[in-house]
């Protein structure tokens, strides 16, 4: 018996929380989580709570039955967290996960800090989709189930190129299509199809961005000017990181969004040895060894440089480590 299944047994109300600004794995996870409930357990009355995700994500079953306005007051048997590494990311579903009986964390971010009751992190895994699979029963993961949290695997290790993924995430994925889900179509509607717009913001960033540090580190940025212009919202900026990223001779890539006024969602990604974590965490924020963010303030140069003399700290640290082996 999983630890899931532990807490289960001894709950009737159940909240599953993701954290702000959900991206495909945190809805992956918390639909996939909700459907196998709704199948295993369905004496269980279970509510998923999330930031309004991305509606490409309209096909998962249960999508619908997303609550966007969060029940603060209220005190459920047993609250899930997915996908968030501290109490702050889980945004207005903190109290929710404060008022809860009992807590559990289920994530893959080396950055966990362990803040509930029970927390399942697992820093070596692709995504908290393959953290949650492995804590379900594999006979029971439905077709509904197995959308879910395919499209959860598939948008955090981009479609199974980014270094996280393992020759165990792969067998996972190769379960999760023999119950039939449509895997192709998975793929091309929720990660690379853009609308007219999308693409537009995209290749004004791409235009506009900046190489620094002798090419080895890019960034760009998009003011809220910018998106009102372009009446694209936050969630049409997917993709533009990775872009960013794939520029040859780039190791590291930065893209910044603004959300108010000088303030700005920064996301890093890095090729090879870099690790933009230690650097996300140093400004509040959190992920992955190649990939993670965090909120910043100030002027874009403020930022940008901030950002730059840990990037070029870590390069040089680098540069040595080779040199000396």
């Amino acid at each position: 018996m999983s630890v899931l299944d532990q807490k289960l047994n001894d709950a009737q109300h159940v909240a599953i929380i993701g954290h702000i600004r959900p991206d495909g794995d945190c809805t992956g996870a918390c639909l996939g989580l909700l459907n196998y409930l709704e199948k295993v357990y369905p004496q269980i009355e279970a509510e998923v709570f999330l930031e309004e995700p991305s509606v490409k994500f309209a096909y998962l079953k249960g999508f619908d039955q997303i609550r966007t306005v969060f029940a603060q007051e209220c005190s459920y048997d047993l609250c899930i967290c997915l996908d968030s590494s501290n109490e702050e990311r889980l945004g207005e579903g903190r109290r929710i996960f404060e008022l809860a009986k009992d807590t559990l964390c289920v994530d893959h971010h080396i950055t966990n800090e362990n803040y509930a009751k029970t927390n399942v992190v697992e820093p070596d895994a692709s995504s908290t989709s393959e953290v949650l699979y492995d804590l379900l029963e594999e006979d029971k993961v439905t077709k509904e189930v197995a959308e879910c949290l395919y499209t959860g695997i598939i948008h955090d290790t981009g479609v199974f190129k980014y270094p996280c993924t393992s020759p165990k995430t792969m067998a996972i994925a190769g379960k999760l299509m023999g119950t039939g889900i449509d895997f192709s179509s998975i793929i091309d509607g929720s990660f690379y199809q853009k609308t007219y717009l999308q693409n537009q913001i995209l290749g004004r960033a791409l235009f506009e961005s900046v190489a620094f540090l002798e090419g080895k580190c890019i960034f760009s940025v998009v003011r809220l000017k910018d998106m009102k212009f372009y009446s694209v919202t936050s969630q049409d900026l997917d993709g533009i990181v990775e872009q960013l990223r794939l520029t040859k001779g780039v190791e590291c890539a930065i893209f910044l969004y603004e959300i108010e006024s000088q303030v700005f969602k920064v996301s890093l990604r890095s090729k090879y040895d870099l690790d933009v974590s230690k650097i996300a965490a140093y400004f509040g924020g959190g992920g992955h060894v190649r990939a993670a963010g965090c909120t910043m303030s100030g002027t874009i140069y403020d930022v940008v440089n901030n950002l730059s003399e840990h990037i070029e700290r870590q390069l040089k640290e680098l540069e040595t480590k080779a040199a000396e082996e």
